[in-house]
C-alpha cells in the first residue's frame, strides 16, 4: 500500500510539473519549430558564477516573468575539449518557446528586472543565441 501511494505522489507531482512547463526536467524536451534561447557564460581571468543562486533563484524568476516559456534546462561547465583546457563556458542557460514572438513580448517588458539580476551570480558578459530547434 504505500509503495502504491508513493506511485501515486510521483505521478501528481509529475503531472502538476509538465502543466506548468516551466519546471527543467529530463521529461521536458524540445520539439521541431521550438524557439531556443541560449545563454553562455564565457569563463576568462577573473570571471566567477554563482550556480547556487542562478539555479535557485535567477531561472525560477525567469520561468515566472516569461510566461509564455515553455521550460527551461541549465548546462554546468566542468570541463574544456582536453583534460588540461579550462572550460570555455562557466554555465549555459536554456529557454525554450513555441515562439520568437513569445520571447520578446514577454523579455522586452521584464527586462530590466532580468538584467538587473545578472550582477547577483556572475561578473561574466552573457552571450545571447536564439535559434530554431530544427532536430
Amino acid at each position: 500500500m504505500k509503495f502504491k501511494a508513493t506511485l501515486l505522489v510521483l505521478s501528481i507531482s509529475t503531472l502538476l510539473i509538465s502543466y506548468a512547463g516551466t519546471k527543467s526536467t529530463d521529461t521536458l524536451q524540445d520539439k521541431k519549430g521550438m524557439i531556443k534561447v541560449t545563454i553562455m557564460y564565457p569563463n576568462g581571468d577573473g570571471n566567477t558564477f554563482d550556480m547556487d543562486y542562478y539555479m535557485n533563484k535567477h531561472m525560477p524568476m525567469l520561468a515566472g516573468l516569461l510566461k509564455p516559456m515553455k521550460f527551461y534546462k541549465i548546462d554546468k561547465g566542468i570541463g574544456g575539449r582536453t583534460p588540461d583546457e579550462p572550460v570555455p563556458f562557466l554555465a549555459i542557460g536554456y529557454l525554450y518557446f513555441d515562439k520568437l514572438s513569445d520571447y520578446h513580448e514577454s523579455f522586452g517588458a521584464n527586462a530590466q528586472k532580468i538584467l538587473g539580476d545578472i550582477p547577483n551570480y556572475t561578473n561574466a558578459q552573457p552571450l545571447l543565441q536564439i535559434s530554431e530547434v530544427v532536430e
